[in-house]
């Protein structure tokens, strides 16, 4: 499977400890990387995959996403729905109290987001191979 990362400067070793990169600056710059996807189902990773936004998806990204609850992460790779800009602004409903989980879930269901792979751990990036 070949996976891109799009990004503002590039790099050869990816760094765990960054969290994102510098938003100003930079020329735009796409990395393709390979995975055997068969590891993806192997056991040999924790992985978590979410294949539509749901109830138990939001749930998640909420848990990681905000700054008054402590993140979720015991896995390898996290697999699911790309949680854009839209997604944030459904959240801070949620969080505001103007949505329930319920409530969030179902606006979700009827976005059309991208999928996305998040490499969590050392041992994850370990199956990546950079192509270009």
């Amino acid at each position: 499977m070949i996976l891109y990362h799009g990004t503002n400067v590039d790099f050869e070793t990816i760094d765990l400890n960054k969290k994102r990169a510098d938003i100003w600056g930079g020329s735009p710059v796409v990395q393709e990387y390979v995975i055997d996807e068969s590891v993806l189902e192997s056991g040999e990773l924790k992985v978590l995959r979410f294949d539509k936004p749901s109830r138990e998806w939001a749930d998640f990204i909420f848990k990681n996403r905000s700054r008054s609850q402590n993140p979720v992460n015991p896995f390898d790779i996290v697999q699911g729905p790309i949680a854009d800009d839209g997604v944030a602004y459904l959240l801070n409903l949620y969080e505001d109290g103007l949505r329930t989980l319920d409530e969030l879930a179902k606006e979700l269901e009827y976005k059309h987001l991208n999928n996305q792979f998040c490499f969590l751990t050392e041992k994850a990036l370990t199956y990546l191979r950079r192509v270009l």
